[in-house]
């Protein structure tokens, strides 16, 4: 599957600025703000969309983070290999195609294509591996035979079904108790009360084909992959074990990273990621933002009505990519007032030291993201005056290279 276009970043060292500290981040599964110095390339995964309708806010505040993410991991010197997927066939999609009368390949394909324009307009760093679930099949066959010679997989009627159990880290991504993810699985897709099953958490890997469905033939029979044995087998694949970071939207921590992880580690023995980082949710005006409401914000359509992406890239970036938090009709104007400030800034003959800027937005964005802090240091240095007349230039590079502004 294509990628987007990569935006020119430029590079500070470059400009006699040096490097960035290390980062630390979130990993939901300590707990805890940890180091994430990648030994080598940095590795990162990230869960892709199920392209049955456009790029909404959610999704954009989510592939902002790892955005930020790769941005500060190349200000530290390292390299990066990205990987995401697209989930172009699964049950919503389907439903969504039926619903609407279009052909579900047609329906992804338009979407997954939206999507591309903005992130491109976004000035989103592309995954390097952009790859469809599709695609993929060959590769979860591979991982479910695997995974049948561990003895964790098991038949009901004609689904695969894994054994989350035989995975000895099961439920140290989320740390949820079994109630929690049981209620959990339920509402995010899984089946719980499915008869037949060993444990009710127990997660599809292969779902035999069903009247009206797509399938594919395989070694398994003919159908289709489960959700999570997606991500398992893609990663796997393109990044190897033990990874820097498992990314996506904290809608994921359960159950699809956990069920991702224990996948992966039945599998191989060896821990699927170092790190498990997820971004908060967004919210609309003080209800969540669904389809089903009608109250979806569109990348896209923000975009249609004449917004600056950068200044939709800002309003996101006033949030720090942890927090759970609302949309209301002003953070827009408030970004565009913002940008206007700071483009004013970065077009004066002279201005404030522009080093203590970029040493301001290195410790900001390497204390876990924190672009709340960064924004206040780039307001803070365009209100102020100073004497140097090539500080609005190294500052305007600072702010495209970290934080992706243009």
């Amino acid at each position: 599957m294509q990628s987007w276009p990569r935006p020119s970043i430029p590079r500070l060292v470059d400009a006699g600025l040096g490097t960035g500290p290390v980062v630390r981040i979130h990993d939901t599964s300590r707990g805890d703000v940890v180091p994430t110095d990648p030994e080598g390339a940095a590795r990162l995964y990230v869960c892709g969309i199920t392209p049955y309708d456009a790029t909404h806010l959610g999704h954009a505040n989510t592939y902002l983070t790892f955005d930020l993410l790769q941005r500060a991991w190349l200000d530290h010197g390292v390299e990066v290999h990205y990987t995401q997927n697209v989930t172009d066939v699964d049950d919503p999609l389907l439903e969504r195609a039926t619903a609407t009368g279009v052909d579900w390949v047609e329906l992804a394909e338009r979407e997954t294509q939206l999507f591309r324009e903005d992130m491109t307009a976004l000035r989103m760093l592309p995954p390097e591996h952009y790859v469809g679930a599709v695609e993929s099949i060959p590769l979860v066959v591979d991982m479910i035979k695997r995974l049948e010679e561990t003895g964790s997989v098991y038949r009901v009627d004609d689904d695969l079904y894994f054994e989350v159990r035989s995975a000895a880290g099961f439920g140290e991504v989320s740390g949820y108790d079994a109630e929690t993810m049981t209620r959990f699985f339920a509402e995010r897709g899984g089946d719980p009360d499915r008869p037949g099953k060993r444990d009710p958490l127990d997660c599809l890997l292969w779902q035999a084909e069903r009247p009206g469905e797509p399938a594919w033939d395989t070694e398994l029979g003919r159908g289709r992959p489960g959700w999570h044995i997606e991500c398992s087998a893609i990663a796997l694949h393109h990044l190897g074990t033990a990874f820097d970071v498992q990314g996506g939207g904290s809608d994921l921590v359960f159950p699809h990273h956990e069920m991702s992880a224990a996948e992966a580690e039945r599998a191989t023995g060896e821990a699927f990621a170092r790190a498990y980082v997820h971004a908060g949710m967004v919210g609309y005006e003080g209800e969540k933002m669904s389809k089903s409401k009608g109250n979806l914000v569109l990348v896209s359509r923000l975009r249609a009505a004449g917004h600056d992406p950068m200044a939709i890239r800002l309003a996101l970036l006033a949030h720090h990519y942890r927090e759970d938090w609302e949309w209301f009709g002003d953070e827009i104007g408030a970004a565009e007032e913002r940008l206007a400030r700071w483009r004013a800034a970065f077009a004066r003959p002279l201005a404030g030291s522009a080093k203590v800027l970029v040493e301001q937005l290195r410790e900001a964005l390497a204390n876990d993201l924190d672009a709340p802090a960064a924004l206040a240091a780039v307001d803070a240095w365009a209100a102020a005056d100073g004497e140097d007349g090539e500080a609005p230039a190294v500052a305007r590079t600072a702010v495209d290279a970290l934080l992706g502004v243009a």
